[in-house]
């Protein structure tokens, strides 16, 4: 292969990358609308959920830093807390068919009762589609999105970027600094951060 040949191979290579994350949502910006399966077997799509405030969290059960704040009960806690003040909270798996993090049917429904999860809806999205549209890096990678369908917080869970539990307590939560701010009708300030974590495990 000649280097011409190498730096065209290269560029179209890019090209294909930037087109596949070029529907990323965008802070401020009209949450975009999507379709998933839950593990319930229900279609659950997100602009029925208009009108009210969303948390969409991204999940691998397998990874240390979403296991941080799984078996300390503190995202269990942060769902419970927030599903009862009327929040819509969407976990989704984008982990792709054989990579850490996707469940088969019957071992899924384990997993989430072993976990004593509090979400609305365990949202299956093993092609990735949902993920890429959301720039989804990282588990945890936690979005927020107003009642009038706004997506007004986009990052991590929190400032602490580590996987010891020891750390939750220390750390400032965004994702309940946003809905708080929300719920009481005022400007977040923190709107933006670094998602910290595993990376998404895409199947490409």
């Amino acid at each position: 292969m000649t280097r011409f040949h190498r730096l065209l191979s290269l560029a179209l290579c890019l090209a294909c990358a930037t087109a596949a994350w070029a529907s990323i949502a965008a802070v401020d910006e009209s949450a975009p609308d999507f379709q998933l399966t839950a593990a319930d077997g229900k279609t659950y799509k997100l602009s029925d959920f208009k009108g009210k405030h969303v948390v969409l969290e991204w999940v691998n059960f397998g990874c240390p830093f979403v296991r941080k704040h799984y078996d300390s009960g503190n995202m269990q806690s942060l769902q419970q807390t927030y599903t009862d003040s009327g929040v819509v909270w969407l976990s989704i798996s984008s982990s792709a068919v054989g990579k850490q993090g996707y469940y088969e049917s019957d071992a899924l429904q384990a997993q989430l009762s072993k976990e004593k999860s509090a979400h609305t809806a365990y949202l299956l999205d093993p092609d990735g589609k949902v993920g890429k549209l959301y720039g989804a890096r990282t588990t945890p990678h936690m979005f927020v999105i107003s009642p009038e369908g706004k997506l007004v917080y986009a990052g991590g869970i929190d400032n602490i970027k580590s996987a010891n539990v020891a750390d939750i307590p220390k750390a400032t939560n965004y994702v309940a600094e946003a809905l708080d701010y929300c719920l009481s009708g005022v400007e977040i300030t923190q709107k933006t951060s670094a998602p910290y974590g595993c990376s998404v495990k895409y199947a490409n």
